[in-house]
Formats: C-alpha cells, sequence, structure tokens
C-alpha cells in the first residue's frame, strides 16, 4: 500500500510518535497508519516477537518510518529503552498514543490485590510515567496524548472489573493530563473502541458470542475494524483536531446506542 499524499493537510502528522502496544492489532493499525500520514513511530512491545518481527517486514517492504523497541513499560529498565530510542529518533517528540493493556478476567471474588496491582501498572501507571519523563522531548509546536481506553471505564462488563476500573483510571488521568498540561501546548484525549475483532477477545469468557451479538446490535451491521480506530486516532492527534483536548470519542458503529 503506498502512502498517502497529506502534504500540507490538516490531518498531516510529523515528528516522533510513541505507539505502545504497538506491534499488534489496534496498536499495529494504528502504527501503520501514523507512518503512512508522516509520522516516525517508535512501536513498543514486551512479548510477542513475531507480531514485532511482521510489523517490521511490512514496514520495511512499505518503506514506512517504523522502529519496533521491546520495552516492558513496567520496569524502570523499559521506561530508559523508550527514552533512549526517542533521543535517537532525530525528530521531535510528537505524541505518545498509550495502546498497551493488561488484565484478567475474573469475577470480584476470585480477584486478588496483585491482579490490580498488575493491571494497573501498565494500563495507567505506564503512560504517567512515560508521559512524565518525556515532557522535556515533546516538539516545541502542539503535541498530543491519546490513551485507547474501553467501554467498560464506564460500563460494567461480566468478568472486567480490574480492567474496566483500570481503564475509569486511565481517562481520569488524560482528564487532568489534558488541564495541566494545556499550557506546555500538549492535548490530552481518550479514544475507546466499541468491540473490535483482535485476538484479545480469545481470553475473555464467552468473548466469540459477544462480539455476533455486538455486530448484531450495531446499527452498521457489523463490528468496527482496527483500521477505522487508527483513521480516528489520526485525526484526535493532527492539527486537524487541535480544538478537542480531554475528551472521550466513542468508535463503536453506533452499538452502545441501541437500546
Amino acid at each position: 500500500m503506498t502512502r498517502l499524499s497529506l502534504a500540507n493537510s490538516p490531518f498531516e502528522l510529523r515528528g516522533t510518535f510513541i505507539v505502545t502496544g504497538g506491534t499488534r492489532g489496534i496498536g499495529r493499525a494504528i502504527s501503520e497508519r501514523f507512518a503512512r500520514s508522516g509520522a516516525r513511530v517508535i512501536a513498543n512491545y514486551v512479548r510477542n516477537e513475531k507480531t514485532a518481527r511482521e510489523l517490521q517486514s511490512s514496514a520495511a517492504r512499505e518503506d514506512l518510518p517504523i522502529t519496533v523497541c521491546r520495552a516492558d513499560l513496567t520496569t524502570a529498565d523499559g521506561l530508559t529503552c523508550i527514552e533512549t530510542q526517542v533521543k535517537e529518533s532525530g525528530t521531535p517528540l510528537a505524541g505518545i498514543v498509550h495502546c498497551a493493556a493488561t488484565g484478567t478476567h475474573r469475577t470480584v471474588e476470585s480477584l486478588t490485590g496483585r491482579h490490580l496491582d498488575w493491571t494497573f501498572a501498565l494500563n495507567v501507571r505506564a503512560l504517567y510515567e512515560l508521559v512524565t519523563r518525556l515532557l522535556s522531548q515533546f516538539d516545541s509546536r502542539p503535541s498530543c496524548i491519546l490513551a485507547v481506553s474501553s467501554l467498560g471505564a464506564t460500563r460494567a462488563l461480566p468478568q472486567y472489573t480490574a480492567i474496566g476500573a483500570s481503564k475509569g483510571a486511565l481517562e481520569a488521568l488524560i482528564r487532568h493530563l489534558a488541564v495541566e498540561l494545556a499550557p506546555r501546548g500538549i492535548r490530552a484525549n481518550s479514544l475507546t473502541p466499541g468491540a473490535v475483532a483482535t485476538e484479545a477477545w480469545r481470553a475473555i469468557p464467552g468473548g466469540a458470542a459477544r462480539l455476533a451479538e455486538v455486530a448484531q446490535r450495531s446499527p452498521n451491521g457489523r463490528l468496527v475494524t482496527a483500521e477505522e480506530l487508527a483513521l480516528c486516532a489520526q485525526f484526535l492527534c493532527s492539527p486537524a483536531a487541535a480544538g478537542v483536548n480531554g475528551q472521550t470519542l466513542i468508535v463503536d458503529g453506533g452499538a452502545t446506542i441501541v437500546a
């Protein structure tokens, strides 16, 4: 696929973007979309070497400026690794897109404090640590922070307590960052996907049935795609969204408005 010419377009992206969890699923779609739109992308991952190699190969074939970076963002070494990659990228930091997420699908009585600590460490604290470490690296022109949230941030979903609570905290963090960092020219927003058929659904109890139910309920008659989410992420991180700050954009094809 050839890159679209977006020169002088309000949707053009410039500078370096970190995309955490950026080598598979929604994260990979965002990494590729941003690179095609003019950005240099650092796509972070932790464990899945296969998908990281696949993205690297795909980016090379398409001549996309994507660098994959293995780093555990819940550790000091992992955060330092990302910081080093940004300094070596050769272009100013224009944004952070936080797609990385973890958690366990359990009932409340089967959750432990360790489950909560583990979930919050990546889903919430990792973004906070990245932002505070990299504030001095942000571009002098308008920059952005985007967190990929979940409908579970505001709705109770089966066996989703730990993840949903972390996503609610993530959206709260984004609102505070939006206010405090605005004087620095940094916007912060959240992007909430509806059901997207990614590998993550394999770990969700009854995932296939729930995906089918959402597709049937949606006014569009289908699930939203990772590529559609990536286009919305591009908008929120582009100059076209200069007036959007501290908001949550829900992209679900209208499924949540149907009773």
